[in-house]
């Protein structure tokens, strides 16, 4: 099927000439590209799709490195002299973001000032010969460009164009700056994350930047279904927004507000209407979650923690009437892992086939034996050193994604992607480098 599925991309592209048919075996696995490993590797199945990624920091990038770990020719621009923020970003090893390694991992890096005409040509002319392009610049940049969607179409009707934003490309608030951080708040997630009448906590990652570049991702791959079932080889516009991809996340709480009035608030580390789940803290000092909210699991829950008159209790019998004496449950489950390590805890409950686990840090993770064992970590090398990166996810049984490469060094692909994809020659290069278009 993944075959199949290539041989309709490469029909549809605008450029299926004989040189490009070569090269795009060479990025399929049939070749070997200068910057990867040079290891026999499987393929994938989004080889031979080729991504233009715009825009800098988290949404638009995370959505590109999830394409390219699944076999996507990712082509990133960047400014030229600084590129995306993220290089610079948090904790830096030889002046470079270690993050940066795992964010754009696979990706070709180009330099191209987008402030210019020469600059806007060569993106015109790279859209032209891609599958779909990615951008997260504010609503309205890429058509004072002459890069909208509109302006692209005519020389490549099957482009997918995805935009990324903070609250769409339309409404009222669609020309306000979109930080994921106030977006997370206007969708809903803030509010119902914290405890109740303190201050609304965040995780500590950029969560809504992350779910909108699932999204994206999400989006541009029902849109290529489309295009080649029923759409007559025609892309379309992907239109995500960080606070709509937040909303996406709280379902439940406006059937319940609509149909009974009811206002889902923060509930610190439980869950509204679902007894038992919680937090608990063991002799160690280490927090255990335990989810026993199941009415034969949490029959077994509290056999296990030696509460027989609990679990035949009538009043417990189901989520309605646990919900209804939560303290009185949560005590009981407290005055017992309160005696025991949370090694213990997790042992004894794993005993009785009663969810619960840890709460890991990224220490715990190394070392955690079910991470090693389903190939979570994978290593790159930057600057012949090694650095580990997380896999990503969903395991594919015939088609795993992988990583070729870590994020490159900034316009390391300048020469590929503008001689070899473009034809563009080397003085034609200088001309454009000379006047700051590259």
């Amino acid at each position: 099927m993944a075959r199949v599925f290539l041989r309709i991309i490469m029909s549809g592209r605008p450029d299926h000439d004989e040189q490009w048919r070569i090269s795009q075996q060479a990025r399929c696995g049939h070749g070997r590209s200068g910057r990867e490993t040079g290891r026999m590797t499987t393929s994938r199945p989004l080889d031979g799709f080729r991504v233009l990624e715009l825009g800098q920091l988290l949404a638009g990038p995370f959505a590109g490195s999830m394409l390219a770990y699944f076999g996507a020719e990712v082509i990133k621009v960047e400014a030229p002299e600084s590129g995306d923020p993220i290089r610079k970003w948090r904790v830096l090893k030889d002046g470079t973001s270690l993050w940066w390694h795992s964010l754009g991992r696979n990706k070709k890096s180009i330099t191209v000032n987008l402030r210019t005409p020469q600059g806007q040509d060569i993106v015109r002319r790279l859209a032209a010969k891609s599958d779909a392009l990615i951008e997260n610049f504010r609503p309205g940049t890429m058509e004072n460009w002459g890069l909208g969607p509109d302006d692209l179409r005519p020389d490549n009707p099957g482009l997918i164009y995805a935009r990324i934003s903070g609250y769409g490309q339309t409404g009222p608030y669609a020309s306000r700056p979109g930080f994921a951080s106030v977006c997370e708040g206007v969708g809903g997630l803030r509010y119902v994350n914290g405890f109740p009448g303190e201050t609304p906590v965040r995780p500590n990652l950029s969560l809504g930047d992350t779910l909108t570049g699932l999204h994206a991702t999400l989006g541009i791959l029902m849109a290529c279904i489309h295009r080649y079932r029923g759409g007559a080889g025609k892309g379309q516009v992907i239109d995500a927004a960080i606070y709509e991809s937040v909303f996406n996340m709280m379902e439940g709480i406006v059937p319940e507000y609509d149909g009974a009035g009811v206002i889902r608030e923060p509930s610190g580390s439980t869950l509204t209407g679902i007894v038992p789940t919680n937090t608990y803290r063991c002799t160690d000092g280490k927090f255990v979650i335990i989810g026993g909210n199941g009415d034969s699991i949490f029959k077994r829950l509290m056999q296990a923690i030696g509460r027989d008159d609990i679990a035949v209790d009538p009043r417990f019998a189901d989520n309605a009437g646990r919900v209804t004496h939560e303290q009185e449950i949560d005590t009981a489950i407290i005055q017992w892992t309160t005696t025991l390590s949370s090694t213990q805890v997790l042992e004894k409950l794993e005993h009785a086939a009663v969810p619960a686990g840890p709460i890991n840090s990224v220490a715990d993770m190394f070392e955690d034996e079910h991470f090693k064992t389903r190939g979570m970590f994978e290593q790159v090398e930057v600057n012949g050193d090694k650095l580990t990166i997380p896999a990503m996810r969903p395991l594919m049984s015939d088609t795993p994604g992988r990583t070729d490469w870590a994020g490159p060094e900034l316009g390391a692909h300048n020469q590929e992607v503008f001689g070899d994809v473009l034809g563009l020659s080397a003085e034609e290069l200088e001309i454009m480098k000379s006047e700051g278009a590259i």
